[in-house]
């Protein structure tokens, strides 16, 4: 099976070559980028082919690709490569507007193509673990949520993160997704309200997007939920973020820390402490499911409607916080 990279916009994208050319039976046939001077400096770090346009790489036929551009701009490569016949594994949030969302599951649909939203918590080993007990029944009722997401303002990273055409907004649209995503995996059940208040504390001087947000989520069946989404940690954390929830039960309370897994590690090179992870690789699973899901010709476990539904929350965050009013959701 061959795969392609379009674009390096996404700082994932350098990971997902390493992790597809660990897959066994999979080849990655190249990468594109509209900044040919970056696509082609990773290209030839990572000795691979350079395609100089996103539709020279579709038109190889590649089994499927993984979209990296900036949130803005994923929907037209969704759209070429659901025409063509390619499945589309896409960063997330997968558009900035409802819009492009709904516009990349019909293309998707239309081209009878996989579309799978790059959630790689769902891969992550701990949660996947309190996901089998929830199943089991082992925890009873889940009551309530207490979540965060918190980073470093990602400048340092790509400079687009804080671009609001280009990515969306701020901390909002870059740390909700995924715990919206959790939940509504954990619950299955859908987000019926949500409240948020947002603010520019953290980096004031630096970005002119929103830096910190607290959101409450309410879902259909009575399940309420807080997350802390925010750029709130210093230059010299020792990594450039993390997830973290306690979800309360009639029979206990569970507390994960999805990057818990770590080593600290002191050195001179780096003049800070520095997180050596030891706990399976999420984007290597995530990629793992990708690959298998187009072999056996089945829907993949995260879909383009995981994506639409995180985004359609996230977006309701943003008009609560504008409005100052809970936004309900059908």
């Amino acid at each position: 099976m061959i795969f392609g990279i379009l674009s390096f916009a996404h700082h994932h994208a350098e990971a997902y070559i390493q992790n597809l050319r660990a897959l066994p039976g999979v080849e990655l046939i190249g990468v594109a980028d509209e900044d040919s001077a970056r696509g082609q400096r990773f290209a030839g770090a990572f000795a691979t082919h350079f395609y100089p346009t996103y539709e020279a790489l579709i038109e190889a036929k590649p089994d499927g690709v993984i979209i990296c551009t900036e949130n803005s701009k994923h929907r037209p490569l969704v759209e070429m490569a659901a025409s063509r016949g390619v499945n589309v594994l896409c960063e997330k949030p997968i558009a900035t507007t409802l819009a492009d969302a709904r516009a990349e599951l019909e293309a998707c649909e239309k081209g009878a193509v996989l579309f799978m939203t790059a959630f790689p918590m769902r891969f992550s080993p701990p949660l996947q673990e309190v996901k089998a007990r929830l199943d089991a029944g082992d925890l009873g009722r889940v009551y309530c949520f207490n979540a965060t997401n918190q980073g470093e303002l990602p400048t340092k990273h790509r400079l687009w993160f804080v671009d609001p055409e280009l990515a969306g907004g701020g901390a909002i649209m870059d740390h909700t997704v995924h715990l919206v995503d959790i939940m509504r995996w954990y619950l299955s059940d859908e987000v019926r309200q949500v409240y948020a208040q947002s603010n520019r504390i953290f980096h004031a001087d630096e970005v002119q997007v929103e830096t910190g947000a607290l959101e409450m989520i309410t879902f259909r069946r009575g399940v309420f939920a807080t997350i802390d989404a925010s750029w709130s940690r210093p230059p010299y954390w020792p990594t450039w973020g993390g997830l973290t929830f306690e979800m309360v039960t009639e029979r206990g309370a569970v507390l994960v820390d999805a990057f818990k897994q770590n080593l600290t590690l002191y050195s001179h090179a780096d003049q800070r402490p520095t997180w050596q992870f030891w706990g399976s690789d999420i984007n290597f699973l995530m990629l793992a499911e990708f690959v298998e899901a187009i072999r056996t010709g089945r829907q993949p476990r995260v879909t383009g409607l995981d994506g639409y539904r995180a985004l359609e929350a996230t977006l309701a965050a943003y008009e609560s916080a504008r409005s100052g009013q809970p936004v309900q959701l059908g």
